[in-house]
């Protein structure tokens, strides 16, 4: 029957018992059969990915944090002022765990100098702060190019594994002496992106998170060097 098929049939049919034979060794590799072939940069790449994820998580709540405000703040903070009750504007502040009354407490401690001083001291404060908000985000940055690297690391150093097992079988080359190193080479490189997607993803949106947080302490900025320069009125 072999001899009756044309060359096209039994082109198709070789096809389909490859299609067949890889489908099933796919589903025989678990997971971990592939992060484990991948070789001993796969477990770097595990522990930037955990970090990458640590970080993420503890940024998201800390600025989460940072940006729940009481919009009556500083309506209260104007109304203390006016009425030249310095200590209990201070002591909403430092009641107030936020950024901008921190920022805000710093210039009520401020009151009776220059403008300028004043200011300055706000922005001070307010750089503190916002070095606080990108904690961890220089990790996630580098942990975003530098797996990739490790990756393509991985697929050199598995190709030259590869090159090294043919070499050393001489003539009796076969697929399987070159699975080891084919594998670590494409695993790690897979691993690597996968890695550096995710910290690059979680870098951008913590550093939009983070300039949303730097537009409200801007705002509240001008918010109080507004009541500064507003005339006092006796009633």
């Amino acid at each position: 029957m072999i001899l009756l098929q044309t060359p096209t049939q039994i082109a198709q049919d070789s096809l389909q018992q490859a299609a067949a034979t890889l489908d099933s060794t796919a589903l025989s590799i678990s997971m971990f059969d592939l992060f484990s072939k991948g070789g001993w940069i796969m477990y770097v790449l595990l522990a930037f990915l955990l970090m990458a994820i640590y970080i993420f998580i503890e940024r998201i709540l800390v600025i989460g944090k940072a940006g729940k405000e009481d919009d009556s703040f500083m309506n209260r903070i104007k109304d203390y002022m006016q009425d030249d009750k310095i200590d209990a504007a201070l002591a909403l502040c430092r009641k107030t765990d936020t950024p901008s009354a921190r920022m805000v407490e710093k210039g009520i401690s401020r009151l009776g100098r220059p403008a300028a001083d004043i200011m300055s001291t706000i922005e001070n404060e307010g750089n503190i702060e916002v070095a606080q908000l990108e904690k961890g985000l220089a990790l996630l940055a580098s942990t975003a190019s530098i797996a990739p690297m490790l990756g393509f690391l991985g697929t050199v150093t598995g190709m030259v594994k590869a090159f090294m097992s043919m070499a050393s079988a001489g003539s009796n080359v076969n697929i399987t002496i070159l699975s080891t190193g084919i594998y670590e080479a494409l695993v790690t490189t897979v691993g690597g992106l996968i890695v550096g997607i995710i910290a690059l993803f979680a870098y951008n949106y913590l550093t939009t998170l983070v300039k949303g947080i730097v537009n409200k302490l801007e705002s509240r900025i001008m918010e109080f060097m507004d009541i500064l320069n507003e005339p006092v009125v006796k009633q």
